[in-house]
């Protein structure tokens, strides 16, 4: 994939989760550096819209499609589906995620059955599915986690080993799809203001003091990392912290 002057002009991207918070912030990220952009959502159907005319009104086009990454064939299916609407696929957003917190002995095999769907197993058909569509490059970005580096407390034993996972599977994909030009990379939030996970919550203080800078971050602090590993060609199979130093 070649980009002009740095930027995603005439290049389409989607965005996995992107109705909202991390997700919803990277959709227009990349549309102000020229790209398309097609987002899932789940349920957000509203909020998902309101993503779409964001984009639009940037000048770019832009398709929200309903899609489940816990279904096997929704998963792999958003990434045709955008690719159809759009034209093609150069870049691939990982995002959509779900985080389960509790006590280990509390975790039932539904849980554990659905976070491993859409975190571990729906980022690899996505990402399989969007490596057939890709040509001449193109850039696979998976969201991870603060909490594969340095998990603070217990109750995160079911979503660390999730998001674990997606260090392996993006350094086999940055050898396995680097002679095709197609790099893999993965980007760790720390503590982030959104939706699920707001500055001004109740658990908010703690988390904050676990970074080194001591607040939270911006989900357009996040999307920027994104946006240049978007154009960047010459990095693949790297994990990337946005944390604020929670791992330092």
């Amino acid at each position: 994939m070649t980009t002009t002057h740095g930027t995603l002009h005439g290049k389409a991207a989607l965005v996995t989760g992107g109705s909202r918070g991390i997700g919803a912030a990277t959709a227009l990220r990349l549309a102000r550096e020229g790209a398309d952009v097609a987002v899932t959502y789940r349920n957000g159907k509203e909020a998902a819209d309101d993503v779409v005319r964001a984009v639009t009104a940037l000048g770019r086009r832009a398709v929200a499609l309903r899609a489940d990454s816990a279904d096997p064939a929704e998963a792999a299916g958003a990434v045709d589906r955008a690719a159809e609407a759009l034209g093609g696929l150069d870049v691939l957003v990982n995002n959509a995620g779900v985080g389960v917190l509790g006590p280990l002995d509390q975790l039932g095999l539904s849980e554990v059955d659905r976070v491993l769907a859409v975190n571990v197993r729906g980022v690899f058909l996505a990402s399989q599915t969007a490596a057939a569509r890709m040509t001449g490059g193109g850039r696979i970005i998976t969201i991870g986690s603060c909490m594969t580096q340095r998990v603070p407390g217990p109750g995160g034993t079911l979503y660390a080993m999730s998001k674990s996972a997606l260090a392996g599977l993006t350094k086999a994909l940055a050898r396995e799809l680097g002679p095709r030009g197609i790099t893999a990379n993965l980007v760790h939030p720390g503590p982030i203001d959104t939706d699920m996970n707001p500055a001004a919550g109740p658990y908010a203080a703690a988390q904050a003091t676990m970074t080194a800078l001591g607040r939270f971050g911006r989900a357009e602090e996040v999307a920027a990392t994104v946006a240049h590993l978007a154009t960047a060609g010459y990095v693949t199979g790297a994990e990337f912290a946005v944390d604020g130093g929670h791992a330092a």
